[in-house]
């Protein structure tokens, strides 16, 4: 397993190995023992599977009370992951980080507690989203910043995405630093 820290305290992009031939392929999605070692979380409470469409966008959003992290990874189709970091005391705050994650690319995006999160599918087939978080899901603690916030200068692959009732109306990154969660 490569783990591969960014400029942004705590998001690690974790690299699996492969190994394919003409059947198909295997990959460990998980090993506690490789995770311990490249000090990652090991301690899961719940996966979820999430299918988008093509064309979707999900996020900006997070989850604060319980505050949860989420390792992500696609088993089908293929999409551009964000994480926005909104810790106000970090120095890294209001950057964001990109990646394309595949079914076949053994990449997973490890997004700590203090990062909104959202994707886009790419390509014309839907996307399958299997993640595991860190905390119970909690309706009272998730909340979210607008995806499109010019502040953030985030370069969304795609054009027109098609959105949730919820993610249109989410609130601007400025509207988040008037009362920042504290992680």
């Amino acid at each position: 397993m490569k783990v591969t820290s960014f400029d942004i305290s705590g998001l690690r992009l974790v690299e699996t190995r492969v190994f394919g031939d003409s059947r198909g392929f295997f990959m460990e999605r998980y090993n506690e023992a490789a995770f311990r070692a490249h000090d990652l979380p090991t301690n899961f409470v719940q996966d979820n599977h999430s299918r988008s469409a093509p064309g979707i966008l999900r996020g900006l959003h997070y989850q604060s009370a319980p505050a949860q992290g989420k390792l992500v990874g696609v088993v089908r189709g293929r999409i551009w992951d964000v994480a926005v970091d909104i810790r106000a005391d970090s120095p890294t705050y209001g950057k964001h980080v990109g990646v394309e994650l595949t079914a076949e690319s053994g990449r997973f995006l490890w997004i700590p507690p203090g990062f909104a999160h959202g994707f886009c599918v790419l390509g014309d087939e839907p996307a399958d989203l299997l993640y595991k978080t860190t905390a119970l899901y909690s309706p009272t603690g998730e909340g979210g910043i607008h995806w499109a916030d010019p502040s953030l200068s985030i370069p969304w692959p795609i054009r027109n995405p098609l959105l949730s009732a919820r993610d249109i109306s989410l609130p601007t990154f400025e509207q988040y630093r008037e009362n920042p969660v504290a992680w």
